[in-house]
């Protein structure tokens, strides 16, 4: 069986039998630049313009065995090749022939005997309407994929508005009360006094900025195209445990952190807000006092998973499968939070090559696992 190289050229299936004496048409069409393939049944050429995916297909309805409309309705039942426009050659009056084309997915036909000149002018133009067909549709699927994502983010950037606005009411009230108190009352209270209610203030600001952050990313993990470097993930953690030391300290939490890190490639930092989320949960949802502890290790597949381990009350099935679904929280009496964060942990990684996830055996005191993963940094 002979083998094809698929040509770089546009190519022309002829479909027609050893008698057709369409040597005269195979050698002009290849003086303009085609790369024409022939097949002399029917049989033969269902494979081939599998195989070959010819931009066009000459179709003779007259073949030994499988006659043309027969092959062109195989051809059309075939999803690798039902685009493909198919022109017949036909006899000069039968009319019959050429209407059954065209109700057959034919897109022209060509009378015997057949004119050079006019079967190039009819090549052409089914070619270029093709190639506009062709680019209107891919347009079409660019235009479709970004409607969808803009409704995908103006969605969530709504759903997340009301969430933020009603996540942000409770500090902001408590700092507007504490700072009016302090305004009317400065005289009368101890210095005490004022570093107990200025450090609610400090609190709860940092609350609220770490809300409108995770805003900020949500719409930009959408949007910006970003350059990856390597990740220095001591350096990373440590700014993420800088950023997180008052809820640290508010829960007498302890952070244990390996001594030497795989190198990651990725965006310093959104893995910063990756480990800020994650860290953070561990903090609410761990034991009393929380204990955290951070590592990586090296997968079958090369990718570095880095994760967190919590030593709280560990999470069930169900709870697992809610976890990066926006604005949903595991414990809604005990913990405040806007919930979004695990759902832009797994945008992001995701846009960076990696997947998230967690483990957990459900059993008080051993916790739950937290993950994600990203490919390693190669020099």
């Amino acid at each position: 069986m002979m083998i094809l190289k698929k040509p770089k050229n546009k190519i022309i299936l002829i479909v027609a039998p050893p008698a057709g004496k369409l040597d005269v048409l195979f050698d002009y069409l290849r003086g303009f630049g085609y790369d024409v393939l022939l097949a002399t049944d029917g049989e033969s050429a269902i494979p081939m313009a599998e195989y070959a995916n010819p931009h066009i297909i000459l179709l003779d309805v007259v073949l030994p065995g499988m006659d043309g409309f027969e092959t062109c309705i195989h051809l059309k039942e075939k999803a690798t090749t039902q685009d493909i426009p198919i022109i017949f050659i036909t006899d000069t009056d039968n009319l019959f022939d050429r209407v059954r084309g065209f109700s057959l997915g034919a897109v022209d036909y060509i009378t015997k005997p057949i004119h050079l000149e006019e079967v190039l002018a009819r090549l052409k133009t089914h070619l270029t309407m093709r190639n506009l067909r062709h680019s209107l549709e891919e347009h079409n699927k660019r235009l479709q994929a970004e409607i969808i994502e803009r409704e995908k983010l103006i969605e969530d950037l709504d759903t997340f508005a009301h969430t933020v606005a009603h996540d942000l009411k409770n500090p902001l009230g408590v700092t507007i009360s504490y700072a009016q108190f302090i305004n009317k009352y400065n005289d009368q209270i101890s210095r005490e006094e004022l570093e107990k209610y200025t450090d609610i203030i400090v609190r709860n600001g940092h609350k609220m900025t770490a809300i409108i952050n995770e805003l900020l990313l949500l719409a930009s993990a959408r949007q910006e195209e970003v350059e990856l470097r390597p990740l220095d993930m001591g350096r990373i953690v440590e700014e993420v445990q800088q950023r997180l030391i008052y809820m640290l300290e508010e829960a007498q939490a302890e952070v244990i952190v390996p001594d030497k890190w795989p190198t990651g490639w990725g965006y310093g930092p959104w893995v910063e807000e990756v480990w800020a989320n994650y860290i953070s949960n561990a903090i609410k949802y761990g034991g009393t006092p929380p204990r955290i502890e951070l590592g990586a290790i090296t997968q079958p597949d090369g990718l570095i998973q880095f994760r967190v381990w919590d030593n709280g009350k560990g999470l069930s099935a169900a709870e697992r499968d809610k976890l990066f679904k926006p604005f949903t929280r595991l414990d809604q009496v005990r913990v405040e939070g806007h919930g979004l964060g695990l759902s832009i942990v797994q945008r992001i990684v995701e846009k960076l090559g990696g997947t998230v996830g967690a483990t957990s055996d459900n059993i008080p005191g051993q916790g739950s696992v937290f993950y994600f993963t990203l490919p390693p940094y190669i020099e």
